[in-house]
């Protein structure tokens, strides 16, 4: 009997101690949770309040949407005047090509002009015809040499086929054979193609 007594207390006394225990880690969590609790809620005591945006008055509004306006008329006179000294500045090229486009060919022509003078002071003191003549000749060669390097050509017109587009025919004779209808038999004025345009037709007299 006294032994039964013994057990009981003992586990009365584990029963006891286990309790105090669960308590005590019971105790603990709790205390932890309201340190917690307070950690946060200083956190956001600490953290600064966002002030509401403030609402703009009319008069700021209009304040803005005039210095709004003012910028863009600030930049649509910059394009305007920028626009306007461009079309001056294209106007007075154009112009300038109109009046100095021939510049480059009158200035390569010139050479000619100084043969012929010099050829027609000799020819007032030369006696030998035939050296005039081949001096004329030179500067004539002269002169298609400098055209030719201007894209200006001479149409053919030897034997042609007459062409609506090359030729102007200025008369018509019964071709001496059958080969010749339609061709071209005399040259009366040579023509001229400045880089494959036609400047000048030929004018030529057709074979029937």
């Amino acid at each position: 009997m006294k032994e039964q007594n013994e057990e009981e207390l003992k586990q009365n006394g584990s029963e006891i101690q286990e309790e105090t225990s669960a308590h005590s880690d019971n105790a603990d969590k709790m205390a932890e949770q309201e340190q917690q609790t307070e950690a946060e809620v200083k956190a956001d005591e600490a953290q600064p309040e966002t002030a509401p945006e403030k609402e703009k008055t009319t008069e700021e509004k209009l304040q803005e949407a005039e210095e709004e306006i003012a910028s863009l008329k600030d930049q649509l006179l910059r394009k305007i005047a920028e626009f306007d000294n461009y079309r001056k500045r294209t106007i007075k090229e154009k112009t300038e090509l109109i009046l100095n486009g021939g510049e480059k060919t009158v200035v390569a022509i010139l050479p000619v002009l100084d043969d012929m003078e010099r050829a027609l002071t000799n020819m007032e003191k030369a006696e030998d015809v035939k050296a005039v003549v081949e001096g004329v000749k030179l500067i004539h060669k002269k002169f298609l040499d400098i055209l030719s390097k201007q894209g200006v050509q001479p149409i053919d017109t030897k034997e042609a086929t007459f062409d609506v587009d090359l030729h102007e025919a200025i008369a018509q004779l019964p071709a001496p054979c059958d080969e010749m209808k339609g061709k071209v038999m005399d040259c009366t004025l040579t023509g001229y193609k400045l880089n494959e345009k036609v400047i000048r037709h030929a004018q030529v007299v057709v074979g029937l």
